[in-house]
């Protein structure tokens, strides 16, 4: 195979592509490895060999062309990936993908070889995210090649399951794309269960009225969307290859893996597009809780200002009434010569009758207006 276009040789230096750079998860800290993590040769099911680089597991093929490898990479430099391309004679496209890696789930076949794109996801409690890593899957009629980008799934365990059951594992490349399946649809049931966990408790904090969870909601609202872009289609994907199985020679009992895997992964999807709509509706009668409550403080508000108001007419009222008689006898307090109620008889009586009669019909109209 030709060297793959628009790909640098090994010496040069290649910039991150935009799909990866563009990845918020992609700055992670990624821990050293060594590039081949198991390389092995397999025949009825029994490991046969150890190679000790990819070349020589090329050749292992040749020489025994009843075998199957299962090479395992983790983050492999892109020249890496190119030498095994054109060993194995991998399509260009595949490859690309997975170089640039950050890809959605697929299944797309080249010829003999089908390239599979799996997420795998772990939930992480403490911060409430779900931590995603990345398989690519080549499986040929003699192969299979993975391509890590993360640390999930952990494929090691998937070796030793499928080295433990001969039977299986002597079924080729298409037993050990079953089990890669199987465990990445697997590791979904603890993040399902790490979710339905927080929705339960974002439901308390709700009804508990925290002022908080607004924005619990609409982060765990993120994660579960983030989690149904890599799980959704899977469904369709699964279902693709259960119709193309008879055609590349997968048995009936293969078969029923994986349907067993299908079903699976429809419950995720199903519970994942549950956990969205209740993250929706839960958002949405927070809302309507904190619109009441908002509502019962104006009206506590407005009560307030009511029953205040009715004591200010109070107050002003008896001000009022209290004004008349202070006023009558500023008037006749004034130090005057000239005033002749101040000499008459029956000016102090018609005084404090005046102010009386002032008081007692103000207090009336007061009263009449329920001011008192």
């Amino acid at each position: 195979m030709a060297r793959v276009k628009g790909f640098r040789r090994s010496g040069e230096v290649r910039e991150e592509a935009p799909e990866h750079s563009m990845d918020p998860r992609a700055a992670e800290e990624r821990p050293y490895r060594p590039t081949v993590i198991d390389n092995a040769i397999y025949r009825s099911g029994e490991r046969v060999d150890n190679p000790g680089s990819l070349a020589d597991a090329f050749e292992r093929l040749k020489q025994m062309p009843e075998s199957m490898a299962w090479i395992g990479l983790y983050r492999p430099k892109e020249w890496e990936l190119v030498k095994l391309g054109e060993e194995f004679e991998l399509h260009e496209l595949a490859l690309e993908d997975a170089i640039v890696g950050s890809q959605r789930p697929k299944a797309d076949r080249y010829g003999d070889t089908l390239f599979v794109v799996l997420r795998a996801a772990r939930y992480l409690d403490d911060v409430e995210e779900v931590a995603f890593g990345e398989v690519h899957v080549f499986v040929g009629p003699n192969f299979v090649i993975t391509v890590r980008h993360a640390e999930a799934p952990d494929l090691q365990a998937v070796r030793k399951r499928m080295e433990s059951d001969p039977e299986l594992l002597q079924q080729g490349p298409q037993a050990v794309l079953y089990a890669i399946l199987d465990a990445v649809v697997d590791g979904y049931a603890p993040v399902v269960a790490g979710l339905q966990k927080d929705i339960e408790e974002i439901e308390v904090q709700v009804f508990g009225g925290d002022p908080s969870v607004s924005r619990r909601v609409y982060e765990l609202s993120g994660e579960v969307i983030e989690f149904q872009r890599a799980t959704a289609p899977l469904v369709g994907m699964l279902h693709a290859l259960i119709a193309g199985a008879p055609k590349y020679g997968v048995n009936d009992e293969l078969q029923s893996y994986l349907r067993d895997v299908a079903d699976h992964a429809i419950t995720v999807a199903e519970r994942i597009s549950s956990f969205r709509t209740m993250l929706q509706n839960i958002l949405v009668v927070n809302s309507t809780l904190v619109t009441q409550a908002q509502n019962a403080e104006m009206a506590r508000m407005t009560e307030a200002s009511i029953q205040q108001g009715e004591e200010v007419k109070k107050i002003s009222a008896w001000a009022a009434i209290l004004f008349a008689p202070t006023l009558v006898g500023t008037i006749y307090g004034m130090n005057f010569d000239f005033m002749p109620e101040t000499h008459w008889v029956f000016g102090y009586p018609f005084a404090i009758v005046l102010m009386a009669a002032v008081c007692l019909t103000l207090y009336l109209v007061f009263k009449r207006r329920n001011w008192l």
